[in-house]
């Protein structure tokens, strides 16, 4: 593993991160419907299924990364399971249609990953 990788791991920065990663698909989301329903034409850009697809796929493997390290670091497996909730909902909404209900489980998804992220950066104190 490299230095700079364990570094962030160790510091929590990955778990900041995360929070981050996870801030800005809420943003998105939010923009997202925003953006339609002031300018339509925007939609084409931002509604497009592969931009949600790869952005939820890089959260899922950026939270999964940090939980797991988080787990084998400080021991605790609370953190770990939230986080683990959150993520599986964002990939049941993977599997959805393009929507309105894929958009509210993907926000579910990413709250409770937040919360894991931050039960997880809480107990590396």
């Amino acid at each position: 593993m490299p230095q700079s990788l364990r570094q962030a791991l160790t510091t929590g920065r990955l778990d900041r991160l995360a929070i981050a990663v996870s801030g800005l698909c809420v943003a998105h989301c939010f923009a997202t419907a925003m953006l339609l329903g002031l300018l339509a034409s925007a939609g084409g850009i931002f509604e497009s299924p592969i931009f949600h697809e790869v952005g939820l796929g890089l959260a899922i493997l950026l939270g999964a990364v940090a939980l797991g390290h988080g787990a084998v670091v400080h021991g605790f497996m609370m953190p770990a399971a939230v986080g683990a909730l959150g993520l599986g909902v964002m990939t049941g909404a993977l599997t959805m249609d393009h929507g309105l209900q894929e958009s509210v489980y993907t926000l579910i998804g990413v709250g409770i990953l937040a919360l894991g992220h931050d039960l997880n950066h809480r107990a590396g104190r």
